[in-house]
């Protein structure tokens, strides 16, 4: 088998448990992606918008 279809199913494994074992905590972490995720959206937005 490959190595990187090894890791891949491997980390979808650990993402099913997590989400499993404590939904709360998958929950409060997806958020704080999409936060980082959207400040950064909008940083980068404002940079171009004071450039030009």
């Amino acid at each position: 088998m490959n190595v990187k279809k090894i890791v891949g199913i491997l980390a979808i494994a650990l993402v099913i448990f997590f989400i499993v074992t404590s939904p709360s905590g998958a929950a409060n972490l997806l958020g704080n992606i999409g936060t980082i995720l959207s400040n950064a959206a909008t940083s980068i937005i404002s940079f171009f918008q004071q450039l030009f």
